[in-house]
């Protein structure tokens, strides 16, 4: 088995990352494809957690300026994650990984409840743990979820799997002169707002020194290259 720069990391996928083409929901082909991308990290030995965000079904903060509370239009992005967080477990064990829901809110008919010990004997066991429902507190973003699992769990790195290869000064999709960066700091970042995760989650990663690289989940095997030292990224230190 090849060596791997990490051997415990944990993965960040926004909601929309499942829609491939679709303008709502799962797409099945593209949830499919990120399953066996996983696949072939945990294949490497890799102790591997993921956090879905569930903006393909809901976004809390933005309903709730069409007159719900914030609070309840939080809970409801919550069982967003749940539903993106089930159809991930299921795609994953249908392809020969075994996998553990360990969810922030209690939902004992569908899913474990989060207890970090439990967690890591899930590690322990090679088995691929996905968090879901955020922290189970509303104002808070799955990204700084994903900070925090990956603080409380000793991940070495989190991996934000986004539309583009890497961080850049401007958005390349809407401007060809952006520059890409290979590495850039966590102040830089926050400094420059450049959008990347929220700031309470960069501030979490920078003041455990996790680092977070940033590559395109559209990308074929892209997470696997990276962990074996290739593949198109920038990382933020």
């Amino acid at each position: 088995m090849p060596q791997t720069l990490y051997k415990r990391v944990l993965l960040k996928l926004s909601g929309e990352a499942l829609m491939g083409p679709l303008q709502f929901g799962i797409h099945y082909e593209t949830l499919t494809r990120i399953a066996n991308e996983i696949k072939a990290v945990h294949n490497l030995g890799v102790e591997t957690c993921l956090v879905l965000g569930g903006g393909n079904f809901f976004r809390g903060n933005i309903v709730s300026q069409q007159g719900i509370p914030r609070t309840t239009a939080d809970h409801m992005g919550m069982l967003g994650t749940v539903m993106n967080a089930l159809a991930m477990q299921a795609k994953l064990e249908s392809v020969g990984v075994d996998t553990r829901v360990l969810s922030a809110i209690r939902l004992d008919e569908m899913c474990e409840p989060y207890i970090m010990r439990r967690a890591l004997r899930h590690l322990d066991k090679k088995r691929v743990c996905i968090f879901t429902a955020g922290t189970g507190n509303c104002y808070v973003t799955t990204d700084t979820a994903a900070a925090l699992r990956a603080s409380e769990l000793e991940c070495e790195i989190v991996f934000k799997g986004t539309k583009v290869d890497g961080v850049y000064d401007k958005n390349p999709e809407d401007d060809l002169s952006a520059q890409k960066y290979d590495t850039i700091s966590f102040d830089e970042v926050i400094k420059k707002d450049l959008k990347i995760m929220d700031t309470s989650a960069l501030a979490m990663a920078r003041d455990k020194n996790i680092p977070i690289v940033v590559f395109s989940v559209f990308k074929e095997g892209a997470m696997e290259k990276i962990l074996l030292g290739d593949g198109d990224c920038t990382i933020i230190n």
